[in-house]
């Protein structure tokens, strides 16, 4: 079993994703003035009295709504709630009890989970008498908080960790492979996250920028545990026109830089545009691990040569990442979405990868033999020593006689033979050149 859950729920705008910031210690949470910001199910992790717990922040609960995307945002927090151990509901101090707080807390109640009511915007003592209508929700005491100032959240904190289940001497697993999905608006990015996932997690719309920020899943399969991000589609610069947009756009970054393994997804329908090699690009420069998704290859009409020009397309577009494999899936029917994790798993594997130090410098030596390394004015490149600096993405250093003598045709060639001799699949390798001292 992994961590506690805990899930923050309430109607929109009374202050869910600031504690949720709070709680995980980082703005990862889209925080702006505007009901409904928040759509999907965010995770993060938090920390109180040394105790580890996931925290997931919902979007807005809304009865009696029409809206599409209103009532797929309920049925978001309904499926938080399922997945919770501890329920925190927010409610506002400024507003008082409302039909929709006393509609939820009804709901709650029949969950038969522990559910802790936090007063939200109290954010001074005097305030306090404030919290006395909320006894009438039927959720025992009301604990008064602020979120803008972080006030009350350890009262708070001390009855959900008194609420967790006992799980004994239970700890996270530290072999989790974090994988993002990254790609412009409306690739299919959710679609293909709820495909992997096996059920309806993320909000999946026509409308291009659906995910605004980047909701991270915790999921395990055949023994191995995974994160899996869906981030917010990210557009050209000049197309981030709302404040929340360019949050979004941060997150997703942000997320590349957290993740193992990243999953860059083309529109097969649409084909390639220079946004994708750009977004791309983030990915490769990051240095992590990745593998090409072309999705929506249900809608294509195709002959015995379509994938094989397609192929050839995005290596000649996507040159710098000729070390990626490519798959080609639909969300839509589920076609090879199969294929997708145990390619996650090998080049993951591939990213983590250490070569033993004797054993790469016998393949540098027996490279230098095969093809020896140039000369200028007279003066050749030794190499006389290879090492493995780091992993994620593997970093190789090579200390030489004299580093100007190492013209990048030679260090390609270096690279190319160790990606043959130890099968670097999907991942960067990054070669630097020191001088020896």
């Amino acid at each position: 079993m992994g961590l506690p859950v805990v899930a923050i729920v309430g109607r929109p705008n009374v202050g869910k994703s600031t504690i949720f910031n709070r709680l995980v210690g980082e703005r990862i949470a889209i925080v702006e003035d505007k009901p409904g910001v928040t759509r999907d199910r965010l995770y993060g992790k938090g920390e109180w009295l040394d105790q580890y717990f996931h925290v997931i922040d919902t979007g807005g609960i809304e009865f009696g709504e029409t809206d599409e995307i209103l009532q797929q945002m309920r049925h978001q927090a309904e499926l938080a709630i399922d997945e919770a151990d501890v329920i925190i509901m927010i409610t506002d101090s400024r507003t008082g009890v409302t039909d929709a707080d006393l509609e939820l807390a009804r709901m709650l109640n029949r969950t038969g989970k522990p559910i802790v009511l936090a007063v939200n915007k109290v954010d001074n003592p005097e305030m306090r008498n404030e919290i006395y209508d909320f006894y009438t929700l039927g959720l025992g005491e009301p604990f008064p908080i602020s979120g803008s100032h972080g006030l009350g959240l350890g009262d708070m904190l001390d009855e959900v960790i008194h609420n967790f289940p006992d799980r004994g001497e239970d700890l996270e697993n530290d072999d989790v492979i974090r994988v993002s999905i990254i790609g412009r608006p409306n690739v299919g990015k959710s679609s293909l996250t709820n495909a992997i996932l096996g059920e309806e997690r993320v909000i999946v719309s026509d409308v291009a920028g659906t995910t605004r920020d980047a909701i991270d899943t915790p999921f395990e399969r055949d023994g191995q545990n995974y994160i899996l991000v869906d981030t917010a589609g990210m557009r050209k610069r000049g197309k981030v026109y709302e404040a929340t947009e360019k949050y979004s756009v941060m997150r997703a970054m942000r997320a590349i830089e957290d993740s193992d393994v990243v999953l860059v997804v083309l529109n097969g329908e649409e084909g390639i545009i220079e946004q994708d090699k750009k977004i791309a690009g983030y990915a490769h420069e990051a240095g992590r691990a990745v593998i090409i998704v072309v999705n929506k290859w249900d809608a294509l009409e195709k002959d015995d040569k379509t994938m094989i020009r397609f192929t050839e397309l995005i290596r000649e577009e996507f040159k710098y990442l000729d070390y990626a494999p490519i798959l080609y899936v639909s969300a839509k029917t589920k076609q090879r979405v199969h294929t997708i994790l145990p390619k996650v798993n090998q080049v993951a594997e591939s990213h983590a990868m250490r070569v033993p130090t004797a054993v790469l410098n016998d393949l540098i030596t027996d490279a230098t033999v095969m093809t020896p390394p140039p000369s200028d004015r007279g003066k050749r490149l030794k190499i006389n020593y290879a090492t493995q600096a780091a992993v994620k993405p593997p970093t190789f250093i090579l200390f030489v006689n004299d580093p100007e003598l190492m013209h990048f045709s030679y260090e390609r060639y270096i690279e190319n033979k160790i990606r043959e001799a130890f099968v670097f699949e999907g991942t960067p390798v990054r070669i630097w050149t020191r001088k020896k001292t």
